[in-house]
C-alpha cells in the first residue's frame, strides 16, 4: 500500500456530499471530453464532405453502424471492467481494486487484438452485407480497414479512461483526450488537404491520435496513481477474477453490439436508397452523435456514482443521484430541442455546399423526428448506466435486444414503405421500446439492493 497522501491525491470518493453537485462536477470534465471525441469525428466528416467530396462524406457515413458495433463493444467491456474497480473503490478494498484492474488490462489487450485480426479479415464482405453503393466502396473499404488496425488504441484508452474516472477523477482522461483532438485535427488537415489522402487520412489521423493518447494515459497512471500499482502478489493470474470481470464486462459490451446489429439493418436499408439518402444519415448521425454527449457524460458519471456508492453499500444515495440526474436530463432535453429545431439546417452547411438542398432536408427531417424523443434517449441512456454500474449488466444487455428488435422491424416494414422517412423512425421507437424495459428493470434492481448496508456505519 502506498503512502495516503500520495495513493489518494488524484482520487475522490462520490459516497459523501449532496448527489446533484457531485454528479455535476464529475460529468462537466466527461461532457468536455466526450465532445473532444465528436469534435474530431467532425472535423473527419467536414473536412471530407467540404474539400474531399459527397462520396467521401457518404464513404464514411456507409460504416458508421458497423464501427459502432465493434468500437461499441470495445467501449462496452472497457467500461464492463473499469465497474468493478469502482465498487472495490468504494468500499476501500484497494488490493482487491488493483487485481480488478491488472486483469482488465491483460484481458483487454488480448480481445482487441483478436477483434483487429477478424475484423480486417471481413472488411470486405462487411460493406457487401451493408449493400454499400459500388461508387463509394473502395473508399469505405479503405476507411474501415484501417479504423480497424487501430481497435487496440480505441480499447485501451477506453480501459485506462474509464479505470481512472472509477477512482472519481473526470479530468485527467479529458487532458489526453484534449491532446489527441489536438493531434487529431492537425493530422486531419495535413493528411487531406496536403498529402491529398482523402478518407485514407482520415482514418490514419484517428488511429495516431487514439494510440498516442492511449500510451500517455498509461505512463501518466504509472507515475502517478500510485493507488493502482500493483504489487507481484497482486498480478498473479486469477481465473476467478477473470470470469468476474468478463461476466460484468461482455454483457456490456455486447449491449452496444446488439444496439448496433438493429443500427446496421436500418443503416442498410438506408444504404439502397442512394448515395443522397446516405450522405443525409451521415450529417445527421454525426450531428446526433455530438448533441447526445451531454446524456452518454451524465450516465457515465451515474455508473460511477452507482459503483462507488454500491460498493460502499449506500443505496439510498443511488436513488437520490438517479433523480438528480433525469432533472439534469429534463434541463437539457429542453435545451438541445430548441438549438436543433432551429438551426439543424445551419449546421448541415458545416459538412456539404448550399447546393446539397435535398441532402440538407433530410437531414433535418431525421433530426426532428429524433428530438422529439430526446427525453426517451437521455432516460435510457442515464437508467442504463445506472444499472450498469450496479453489477447487473445483464439488463442493460436486454434492453440492447429491445432496441435491435425496433430497430429491425422498422427496416424491414416501415422503410420499404416510407422510404427516408421510415429511416427517421428508427432511432425514436428503439429508444421508447428500450425505456419500457429499463423502467421496471431498475425497480427490480434497486429492490435487490436496497437492503445492503454500509461499509462504513458512520457514512450513513
Amino acid at each position: 500500500m502506498q503512502p495516503k497522501n500520495e495513493t489518494m491525491a488524484k482520487t475522490k470518493e462520490l459516497t459523501t456530499g449532496r448527489p446533484f453537485r457531485l454528479i455535476l462536477n464529475f460529468t462537466i470534465p466527461v461532457l468536455l471530453g466526450y465532445v473532444l471525441q465528436q469534435t474530431y469525428s467532425l472535423i473527419d466528416a467536414i473536412l471530407l464532405g467540404r474539400f474531399v467530396s459527397l462520396n467521401g462524406l457518404a464513404s464514411v457515413g456507409v460504416s458508421s453502424s458497423v464501427l459502432f458495433l465493434i468500437l461499441g463493444f470495445c467501449s462496452g467491456c472497457a467500461t464492463g471492467f473499469a465497474i468493478p474497480v469502482a465498487q472495490k473503490f468504494g468500499a476501500h478494498d484497494y488490493s482487491l481494486m488493483r487485481r480488478f484492474y491488472v486483469t482488465g488490462l491483460r484481458l483487454s489487450i488480448l480481445i482487441s487484438a483478436v477483434l483487429a485480426v477478424v475484423t480486417c479479415l471481413l472488411c470486405h464482405r462487411i460493406l457487401h452485407w451493408l449493400s454499400t453503393p459500388q461508387e463509394i466502396f473502395g473508399d469505405a473499404y479503405i476507411y474501415l480497414f484501417i479504423t480497424f488496425v487501430g481497435i487496440p488504441c480505441t480499447f485501451l484508452y477506453n480501459l485506462l479512461a474509464s479505470v481512472i474516472r472509477a477512482l472519481g477523477n473526470s479530468k485527467v482522461p479529458l487532458y489526453f483526450l484534449l491532446l489527441s483532438t489536438v493531434l487529431n485535427i492537425v493530422l486531419d488537415l495535413f493528411c487531406i488537404l496536403v498529402l491529398r489522402m482523402g478518407v485514407a487520412g482520415a482514418a490514419v489521423a484517428t488511429v495516431v491520435a487514439q494510440g498516442l493518447s492511449a500510451l500517455l494515459c498509461y505512463i501518466y497512471m504509472r507515475k502517478r496513481f500510485g493507488i493502482l500499482r500493483a504489487t507481484p502478489e497482486e498480478c498473479r493470474r486469477d481465473p476467478a477474477i477473470a470470469s468476474s470481470i468478463l461476466a460484468i464486462g461482455v454483457p456490456m459490451g455486447l449491449q452496444f453490439s446488439i444496439t448496433a446489429i438493429g443500427s446496421i439493418m436500418l443503416q442498410s436499408s438506408n444504404n439502397a436508397l442512394g448515395t443522397v439518402c446516405v450522405a443525409a444519415y451521415t450529417v445527421a448521425f454525426r450531428i446526433k452523435m455530438f448533441f447526445m454527449c451531454p446524456f452518454d457524460a451524465l450516465g457515465t458519471a451515474m455508473a460511477i456514482f452507482a459503483g462507488q456508492n454500491y460498493g460502499a453499500g449506500l443505496p439510498q444515495r443511488i436513488r437520490l443521484g438517479l433523480k438528480d440526474t433525469l432533472l439534469m436530463v429534463v434541463i437539457y432535453t429542453v435545451v438541445a430541442a430548441l438549438i436543433l429545431a432551429v438551426g439543424i439546417k445551419w449546421l448541415a452547411l458545416l459538412f456539404v455546399s448550399p447546393t446539397e438542398t435535398e441532402v440538407i432536408d433530410k437531414a433535418a427531417l431525421y433530426t426532428y423526428f429524433n428530438i422529439s424523443f430526446y427525453l426517451a434517449l437521455g432516460s435510457l441512456i442515464v437508467l442504463r448506466n445506472t444499472i450498469q454500474g450496479l453489477g447487473f449488466t445483464a439488463f442493460a444487455m436486454y434492453s440492447g435486444v429491445a432496441e435491435m428488435v425496433a430497430r429491425i422491424a422498422v427496416s424491414l416494414f416501415v422503410v420499404p414503405a416510407l422510404g427516408f422517412l421510415g429511416v427517421c423512425m428508427g432511432d425514436p421507437l428503439a429508444w421508447v421500446f428500450a425505456c419500457t424495459f429499463l423502467v421496471p428493470a431498475f425497480v427490480y434492481v434497486y429492490s435487490k439492493i436496497r437492503d445492503i448496508r454500509p461499509v462504513n456505519p458512520a457514512a450513513s
